[in-house]
């Protein structure tokens, strides 16, 4: 009796032995399992119990599954579409930046770095130049001007960067710009930026130049955080170190480079006040329409010679013109477009010239380099100024001729002004200075015959 009491039946057994079991022991859809004195029905994954405990029933109804089934399908008919258009867009990204390449002279130019061995540049895909600028972060802007941006980069070797993202260029200049890219790659100058690569698998070339730490001229002479004094040997330093630069790129060169846009915030300087000279790449604006010309003159307003207002081409006098406009920044503190004691703009070159023809121009020196023993050098310096800034390009001195005189004041500062002390035929002639014959004289009506005063004051209006 006790036997019998204790004996399980195996009901999942029973029910595969024969069938009528499986009407007693019910377990429809489900896996029979046994237990003491009973069993239990499981159901599989993706079923659920029927509510009855003895059967399985599916998660969800035929509709839900219709429902279910179509939307797994559409969704992955919709990743298949965008997974195919992603690859057609990448070819048709890679197909496009090819055909940059191509269109920007890549091809040729690789020939010609080949063929001359150039080995000073490199030549950078853009997606280095967007890890450099942190995507064309606006946190790396460093400046932005009439002809594009400049960002501050960094590249894969941790090298410090100023890459120019410059607007939209025609497609004569897009011809010139491998043939400018390998003249600037020979330039080798001590104050020049130096050329370190470009970017041309983008619609509008890159370059890519070395950065100068301690900002532009332009910010040192005018800012507004602080007005510190300036020493004169820094100003002359800085004034004959760009001087050599525009003097290299005239005269030491396989062909005649024009800076094209000289001026004091496209000289940088370094830690020690070196001079680097930048961003000297109109040398390809041989002439310009009118629109260009504007746009031209309103990023060069004040320093912009006055032949050029008229024939809208530059030259190698062009850049002597606006060195003298820069050498007067130096000398007075003053911007190349200054407001007067009555706060009305006017042009420093136009009213330095009036007042030196008066013999009066010491008043516009800036005070805090007048004194007994430089007012020699200054007056140099003056003399030399208004040579530059000469109404006639062909009666302006070379940059090679400017360079040699500011070396000689540089040289002999002191030595100058013992020896022209009261001499007062110091205000036509000095040392390295056109000869006496040629001495400057202003002379008000030819500026006026090409009425630059008005040109200048129509702008700045």
């Amino acid at each position: 009796m006790f036997l019998l009491l204790s004996s399980d039946v195996d009901e999942c057994a029973l029910r595969k032995q024969d069938p009528k079991y499986e009407d007693m022991y019910p377990c429809r859809k489900g896996i029979c399992h046994n237990t003491p004195g009973g069993y239990l029905c499981k159901c599989k994954l993706g079923k659920r119990s029927d509510g009855t405990n003895y059967g399985c029933r599916p998660l969800h109804t035929t509709a839900e599954q219709v429902v279910i089934g179509t939307s797994v399908s559409a969704i992955a008919l919709m990743a298949l579409t965008c997974v195919l258009a992603m690859q057609v867009q990448r070819k048709r990204h890679k197909k496009d930046k090819d055909e940059y390449f191509k269109q920007n002279g890549g091809l040729k130019l690789y020939d010609e770095m080949r063929s001359r061995k150039v080995d000073t540049i490199r030549i950078l895909p853009e997606k280095d130049i967007k890890n450099a600028t942190d995507n064309y972060s606006e946190d790396r802007v460093l400046g932005i001007g009439g002809h594009g941006m400049v960002y501050r980069g960094t590249l894969d070797d941790n090298k410090e960067v100023a890459i120019k993202k410059s607007k939209v260029i025609n497609d004569e200049w897009r011809e010139e710009f491998v043939n400018e890219i390998i003249i600037l790659s020979q330039i080798n100058h001590r104050n020049i930026v130096r050329l370190i690569g470009c970017c041309l698998d983008v619609h509008v070339p890159m370059l890519v130049y070395e950065f100068v730490s301690n900002g532009t001229l332009s910010e040192f002479l005018h800012g507004t955080d602080h007005r510190s004094p300036i020493p004169l040997d820094i100003r002359l330093k800085i004034a004959t170190q760009s001087a050599e630069a525009l003097a290299y790129l005239h005269s030491s060169t396989s062909r005649t480079i024009l800076h094209g846009d000289f001026k004091s915030a496209n000289i940088l300087l370094d830690g020690q006040h070196n001079a680097k000279v930048a961003d000297f790449g109109a040398s390809a604006l041989k002439s310009m329409n009118e629109s260009e010309f504007i746009m031209f003159v309103q990023g060069t307003l004040g320093y912009l010679d006055p032949e050029s207002f008229i024939s809208h081409c530059l030259t190698d006098k062009s850049d002597v013109y606006s060195f003298g406009v820069v050498l007067l920044e130096l000398m007075t503190r003053k911007r190349a477009i200054y407001a007067n004691s009555i706060n009305e703009k006017e042009s420093l070159s136009y009213s330095f010239l009036l007042m030196f023809d008066q013999n009066i121009h010491r008043n516009m020196l800036d005070r805090e380099i007048m004194d007994k023993e430089t007012m020699v050098v200054l007056e140099k310096l003056s003399i030399l100024a208004a040579n530059c800034l000469r109404p006639r390009g062909d009666d302006r001195p070379t940059m090679k001729e400017v360079s040699e005189c500011l070396q000689m004041i540089r040289r002999h500062p002191m030595h100058a002004a013992s020896d022209h002390k009261g001499d007062s035929s110091a205000h036509h002639n000095y040392e390295g200075s056109p000869s006496p014959s040629t001495a400057v004289h202003f002379d008000e009506t030819i500026y006026k015959s090409i009425e630059t005063s008005r040109l200048v004051q129509d702008l700045v209006r």
